[in-house]
């Protein structure tokens, strides 16, 4: 058996996974003295994946973080990262990150820092709890932002070509697929939801190169369709209800 066959198949590590979620979400629910509050385009995430929240000055939350105990009132956040295209089961990822929110110097308003005490990922694969160390170290995959725009044009525009991805999996893939849409893409591969009358699967395609930037994945895509089917390496699917 060659080597190639012997080394585990590139993957995000979990510290990454949640650094790609915080890159693209736009939105977060945020649970604070046993409430819960969805917050939308109020918070940002610098390059330590520091998370901010940007509050209303006289907003009831930014009032609560100032009138709190001195090392600020515990929360919740909670990040729900859900796949662009219009397949079944959307939700790919789940991140909580539990601390506590300090206030801030804001100007024309308030502002909150998490200082972050837990980070726990859940995936299909179960749930991962992310060290604090790997967290602040870890990097957004460099699709991440992009990500979203990728696929649904590929779905959009590109309907033959995820069918011949779809292919790529020969027998290994089981029978009676009623329709494939993208579900994810990273620096590694990309990942397509294979959906049949009762339940799906999830088919994995590594790339022949790891990819810099949308147009490199673009690349790797074609390089795909244009490999011959024995020489591809990928997840083996496994149907899900």
């Amino acid at each position: 058996m060659s080597a190639a066959h012997d080394t585990v198949p590139p993957e995000q590590t979990a510290a990454e996974h949640v650094r790609s979620v915080l890159a693209r979400a736009i939105s977060l629910s945020l649970t604070l003295d046993g409430q819960d509050v969805d917050l939308i385009g109020m918070h940002s995430v610098d390059a330590e994946g520091r998370i901010t929240l940007h509050l209303p000055a006289d907003s009831p939350l930014a009032l609560r973080v100032a009138t709190g105990p001195d090392d600020g009132p515990a929360a919740v956040l909670e990040f729900t990262d859900i796949a662009p295209t219009p397949l079944r089961d959307r939700v790919r990822a789940r991140v909580t990150i539990s601390g506590r929110l300090a206030p801030m110097v804001a100007y024309g308003g308030a502002a909150a820092r998490l200082e972050p005490a837990r980070v726990t990922l859940r995936t299909a694969t179960g749930t991962h709890e992310v060290g604090l160390g790997a967290f602040t170290l870890a990097e957004a995959d460099p699709l991440a932002v992009e990500e979203a725009a990728m696929l649904t044009h590929l779905a959009d525009a590109h309907e033959e070509m995820v069918a011949d991805l779809v292919v790529l999996a020969g027998s290994r893939l089981p029978h009676g697929v009623v329709r494939a849409l993208p579900l994810a893409v990273d620096r590694y591969g990309i990942t397509l939801r294979c959906e049949y009358r009762e339940g799906h699967c999830d088919l994995r395609l590594l790339f022949p190169a790891t990819a810099r930037d949308a147009a490199e994945a673009g690349e790797q895509v074609r390089r795909l369709l244009a490999t011959p089917r024995c020489a591809h390496h990928h997840r083996h699917p496994s149907p899900r209800p």
